[in-house]
């Protein structure tokens, strides 16, 4: 799967600069040297390639972008609620954690003939900076100087829903809870984050393999 990354990072630029929020420009230039542009999506599943991880932000604040829109058809008081500018900071930046994650490297794997050989893939570690997944994602968009509400800072924490859930942990369960019923941009981005991986991005060979 070949990726357009210039044509890819230029929707992105502009959609981040949409927001006009105070410090956008410091995330650009650090998303710019901690390789997010060029990073995969994941190491074996969606979008596991050069580029991934930009068309996979792009994917998550168009299906958002649209649940919202949508939603205020259903919930008219949404629109007072969460905004617009919001939906798309969160959305494009939930995933910022994986820029630095992804290794190249050689692996292995049995060809349509039954045969092992070698391919180019990507392997996992989180050496770098193991502060987690979503709050990752914030304390390193705080770091880059980005203004977050904090709507926009507990939907990127919470983005992954239960899944980023200490299941032993009731406090982590309460936060979850509290965060999704006092703000609905926590479930827009969970969910336009889900559509983008499971509809978006699949492909013949994802269903094939189940």
């Amino acid at each position: 799967m070949k990726i357009d990354i210039e044509a890819n990072k230029k929707e992105f630029i502009t959609l981040l600069k949409s927001t006009e929020r105070e410090g956008v420009d410091y995330v650009i230039e650090d998303l710019e040297k901690n390789g997010f542009f060029t990073a995969p999506a994941s190491a074996g599943h969606h979008l596991n390639v050069e580029g991934g991880l930009l068309v996979h932000s792009l994917n998550t604040c168009k299906a958002a972008l649209m649940l919202y829109e949508n939603m205020q058809k259903l919930e008219p008081t949404l629109a007072g609620e969460v905004k617009r500018e919001s939906v798309i900071l969160a959305s494009l930046l939930h995933d910022v954690c994986k820029e630095d994650v992804y290794i190249r490297s050689t692996k292995r794997r049995k060809n349509v003939l039954g045969e092992w050989e070698d391919y180019e893939g990507y392997r996992v570690s989180y050496k770098n900076f193991p502060m987690g997944h979503g709050e990752k994602s914030v304390v390193l968009l705080l770091y880059s100087g980005l203004e977050l509400n904090d709507d926009e800072m507990l939907a990127i924490r919470w983005h992954m829903g239960a899944f980023g859930l200490n299941l032993n942990s009731v406090e982590d369960m309460k936060n979850y809870d509290a965060a999704k019923t006092r703000y609905p941009l926590v479930s827009i981005v969970q969910c336009g984050d889900n559509l983008a991986a499971s509809i978006m991005e699949r492909n013949a060979e994802d269903i094939d393999n189940l």
